[in-house]
């Protein structure tokens, strides 16, 4: 199933998207969906819902991200075999974990905001996993049980904020600068929709790419994550408590603009990140006024 978080006659919908079309199934926004445990409800109603309902064409809504009110977003840091060759590292033996806030999430066709702070904001598309129920201390075994569904998410990077002066060679003790490197207003479009577990039984066989203007800049499949869905889960999980509606935004493979000495994202370019079995997210690229 895919459920998409719209707005219609200024609320807030909930709708379950079929082709070119979406249902608006009368439940409150998707966020109090999870917050409230009425997904498994929905997914058995999903039938009887689409059939008494009239579609809506998907082009005539503004859609939104999957979820706009996480607790919690957590990103990997090279967790694709690839990206970790094109940085020059070493794969980790643990998960390397940073955040991103609320202020960072935009849905599809938001425009990423490149500010006056920042010269060189970067792409990175990764699979987002949205957790369905609480958990803590989950085991491997049981994680994917904790997972409402998975849409795209677009880690945008401002590599001249991320990394100190003189980076690699004159290394800072503290590392990478990872709040306004990677936190910054309108840097984590999240969508098109979320997508629900059962429509994806194996999240690491997916083929991921992203393109600028048209131009291929990344292509790749899940199944070169250094951690699995479920080995992350367990791992935040063993001390943080993971809610209804965090995002766990898996990590991306290389082609991203500062390894590959690439021109930098600017205003007017349209990014779109795409993966198998979800869709495509696409967002216009403006500057700060």
């Amino acid at each position: 199933m895919k459920l998409a978080q719209f707005v219609r006659n200024g609320r807030t919908r909930t709708g379950i998207v079929e082709g070119n079309l979406v249902h608006d199934v009368g439940e409150p926004s998707l966020d109090q969906v999870l917050s409230k445990g009425l997904l498994s409800s929905l997914k058995k109603r999903e039938k009887a819902l689409v059939e008494s309902t009239v579609g809506i064409p998907l082009n005539s809504v503004r859609l939104l991200s999957p979820v706009l009110l996480p607790e919690k977003i957590f990103c990997v840091a090279e967790n694709y075999r690839s990206h970790v060759r094109e940085a020059e590292g070493k794969v980790a033996k643990k998960p390397y974990l940073f955040t991103k806030f609320r202020n960072a999430i935009v849905g599809p066709d938001d425009a990423i905001l490149i500010p006056r702070i920042s010269k060189k904001v970067d792409w990175e598309a990764e699979l987002a996993v949205v957790i369905g129920s609480e958990g803590k201390k989950i085991p491997k075994e049981r994680a994917i049980c904790h997972v409402a569904g998975y849409c795209i998410s677009n880690d945008v990077s401002f590599r001249d904020l991320q990394f100190p002066e003189g980076w690699p060679k004159e290394l800072n003790r503290l590392g990478q600068n990872w709040v306004p490197g990677k936190g910054l207003d309108r840097s984590l479009p999240l969508g098109p929709w979320l997508v629900t577990t059962d429509e994806i039984p194996d999240p690491h066989d997916l083929g991921i790419s992203l393109s600028v203007n048209g131009k291929l800049k990344q292509s790749s499949n899940t199944s070169e994550m250094v951690f699995s869905v479920a080995s992350l889960i367990e791992y935040i999980s063993a001390g943080i408590t993971l809610k209804p509606g965090d995002v766990i935004s898996t990590g991306t493979p290389r082609g991203v603009a500062v390894f590959t000495d690439q021109e930098f994202l600017k205003a007017g370019d349209l990014v779109e990140a795409r993966i198998d079995r979800i869709g495509t997210l696409r967002n216009p690229v403006e500057s700060e006024s």
